[in-house]
């Protein structure tokens, strides 16, 4: 393949970097509070805010995605920055403009300007959070940034457990307001410095035998792109499933009769089973085609909403396989691209990967309240279950492309 240069084979740090393992945790942290302070930050505050303001709800979780659109929109953007400029610089940037949309978002005395906030976030998002920071690991590592990557969503698995007390806490003594101070001053007091302080500077272009410099640009041969419309389909299918039940995974179990103290101790199966399918694919120390990680975890997805959909006599069961297949699913996402499309070109990969499923994570979870609004929410469970196994086919179908070479 024509990715697969003799660059990939020279896997050049700067000598000035920090350890491996000591990247890897900085990133990771870094990662916790990119999402606490993002992704998770209105699964708790959402209704202090709807107390103290009045906004409309939905509106208030609108936000959300429209830091997604965002998100999505700049990602290709962000993948060629990361590939001219290094990961490092654009990780720097995406921890002021976390801390800059949270602050607008916070002093918001009405609505447009508190979604104008998270217009902001949603370009720290782009620049902050996993495309971004696989990019990064990418670039740092190139061939041998798997294990780094596996380490990162680990660390990164941790996000929800930590960050839902911590929002909940600031909530409950500072404000709904002073929650969104919280996070903006975690990510300038403790993300920004960790990102220049252990993050390696952009490493040099690597030159191949005769001087030429490897160009990284994005040029697919009609095999890779159709590899590439295959994977991003794959992806976009997994991340309207998660976007989904991040959002609405309560309300879902709750109309099917579960009390929500029940639906709240079901719920937080998930991050625990994340870390444990994490823990089993890093224990494989890459001694599997990154394909096999896919495939393990896209079925685990499946059997999970599966269960959950046929009904509720192993909902604890269902819910920790979905969580473990979505934690190894994770690590897929990182490393699949690295492995079909070489890492000279892997930053403007997941740059241009990530673009429809974060518009996807944007649209879904509007779309699923509109259906719970005018209709029931009786089916998106078993909807979600045939996105699962609509998923297994996509694989099946990527297996036989990878294979025609």
């Amino acid at each position: 393949m024509s990715s697969q240069s003799g660059a990939d084979a020279e896997d050049v740090v700067d000598p000035a970097a920090k350890p491996r393992w000591a990247v890897v945790a900085a990133l990771g942290i870094v990662q916790i509070f990119a999402w606490g302070g993002s992704f998770y930050l209105l699964t708790v505050v959402a209704a202090p805010i709807l107390a103290d303001t009045g906004w409309p709800l939905p509106w208030i979780i609108c936000s959300l995605s429209v830091g997604l659109l965002v998100s999505g929109i700049v990602s290709p953007r962000v993948g060629n920055a990361i590939d001219k400029r290094g990961g490092r610089f654009v990780l720097a940037v995406s921890s002021p403009l976390l801390a800059t949309g949270l602050v607008v978002a916070g002093i918001a005395p009405v609505l447009p300007i508190f979604m104008a906030g998270w217009v902001i976030i949603g370009l720290g998002m782009g620049a902050g959070l996993y495309d971004a920071s696989f990019a990064t690991l990418g670039q740092i590592y190139r061939t041998r940034a798997r294990s780094a990557i596996t380490g990162l969503t680990l660390w990164a698995g941790f996000s929800s457990t930590i960050s839902w007390p911590l929002s909940a806490w600031f909530a409950e003594h500072l404000g709904w307001r002073g929650a969104f101070f919280s996070y903006a001053a975690i990510q300038l007091l403790v993300c920004l410095p960790l990102v220049l302080t252990m993050i390696p500077r952009h490493v040099p272009r690597v030159e191949v035998p005769g001087g030429a410099v490897v160009s990284t640009t994005l040029d697919l041969s009609a095999h890779e792109r159709r590899l590439f419309l295959i994977v991003s389909a794959v992806f976009v299918m997994a991340g309207t499933s998660f976007s989904i039940l991040t959002i609405h995974l309560l309300t879902l179990l709750q109309s099917n009769g579960v009390t929500l103290a029940t639906a709240v101790l079901l719920g937080t199966l998930i991050g625990p089973a994340q870390v444990v399918g994490r823990i089993v694919e890093m224990s494989n120390r890459g001694r599997h085609h990154p394909l096999w990680t896919l495939t393990f975890a896209v079925v685990l997805i499946a059997i999970g909403m599966s269960l959950l959909a046929g009904g509720f006599a192993m909902m604890g069961v269902a819910i920790a396989l979905y969580g473990a297949g979505n934690g190894v699913f994770s690590i897929a996402r990182g490393t699949v691209p690295l492995i079909l499309f070489g890492s000279d070109r892997y930053a403007r990969v997941m740059g241009r990967l990530a673009r429809p499923t974060l518009l996807a994570q944007a649209l879904a979870p509007m779309l699923a309240a509109w259906f719970m609004t005018v209709g029931s929410a009786d089916f998106l469970l078993p909807l979600i279950a045939g996105l699962a196994l609509v998923n297994l086919i996509i694989v099946a179908l990527l297996w036989k492309q990878h294979s025609c070479k």
